[in-house]
């Protein structure tokens, strides 16, 4: 992700190659949404109108770059974690002990595999955060990017939720499938209050 330009990213997307995929994708979406917020801090900053603001713009600045590069890192490994499973899942299955040596390493594939997108969740709802600072202290004049910020990380949150639900699909522990889908809902429900927040403020805004 961080060498390939858009062009070049978009045509290994859009191969029957299944990855990278819609997990990196949610992941790129979430780096897109941080790279809205941190412009805004940007065009907040230095203005005499907001000096008032520019402390919280000089906080959050720094936070929405942090989040950008993370979101960059999980796109990656995101792939990573869909090549391992397909390493795993073509694990020689003649006898017993090899049956056995593949289903562990299908189980552990499988949890990095949920794991990544767990966290993009987890960061959106970070970012969100964020966006409803921007929106509510910064340069009016770029409230609607305040707002796409806020639909592009949840975009990245729902994305990463149907992600972690599918991978749990491969799970053998039906508690650790149960308790991790009680989380995703748990975070999405803030997440959708979060950007729900967010576009009533840029609405209030655009008047």
């Amino acid at each position: 992700m961080r060498t390939q330009s858009i062009k070049e990213f978009l045509g290994n997307l859009s191969s029957s190659s299944p990855a990278p995929g819609g997990g990196s994708v949610a992941a790129l979406s979430g780096a897109l949404a941080a790279g809205l917020v941190a412009m805004v801090c940007r065009l907040t900053i230095g203005k005499k109108k907001y000096a008032d603001v520019e402390a919280d713009m000089l906080e959050i600045l720094p936070h929405a770059e942090s989040l950008r590069e993370e979101f960059l890192q999980l796109a990656d490994e995101d792939t990573d974690a869909f090549n391992e499973v397909m390493r795993a899942y073509g694990m020689p299955k003649e006898t017993d002990a090899e049956k056995q040596v593949r289903g562990e390493a299908i189980q552990k594939a499988m949890h990095v595999a949920a794991d990544v997108p767990y966290e993009v969740l987890e960061m959106c709802r970070e970012g969100l955060e964020l966006s409803r600072e921007v929106a509510s202290k910064g340069n009016t004049n770029s409230i609607s990017d305040a707002g796409v910020s806020a639909l592009m990380f949840y975009a990245a949150a729902f994305s990463a939720a149907l992600n972690v639900r599918i991978n749990l699909g491969s799970f053998s522990d039906q508690e650790d499938v149960a308790r991790r889908s009680e989380n995703v809902h748990d975070i999405m429900s803030v997440v959708q209050d979060l950007r729900d927040g967010v576009l009533t403020i840029v609405e209030s805004k655009l008047g």
